[in-house]
């Protein structure tokens, strides 16, 4: 990524990208705010949201299936929705847009 995160409501990759994902992630352990779209962060930013969100992954082996029920539940929601509207939207998993 070169110069500013363009926000999450603008991700080129209707929120699938790498950024995005880690945004949710973020919201899910509680590291950011849900309304924290990122518009405007740097990479070295983005890079200390990651090791944040890194470390809380390693409580749970970095497997949502180890999550507490309520972060569990919190991941699928968030995640399934994200999923749900960037279909909306044009986004196509087969394409491997998200990675």
């Amino acid at each position: 990524m070169s110069g500013k995160y363009e926000g999450l409501h603008n991700d080129k990759q209707f929120g699938m990208s790498p950024v995005g994902r880690l945004i949710r992630d973020a919201w899910v352990f509680g590291l950011l705010p849900d309304t924290e779209q990122c518009a405007g962060w740097s990479a070295g930013m983005l890079q200390n949201l990651y090791e944040k969100v890194h470390a809380e992954w390693m409580k749970y082996g970095h497997l949502p299936s180890r999550l507490p029920p309520e972060l569990q539940q919190r991941h699928s929601d968030m995640h399934s929705r994200a999923i749900r509207e960037a279909k909306a939207k044009g986004w196509d998993a087969e394409l491997g847009e998200g990675d």
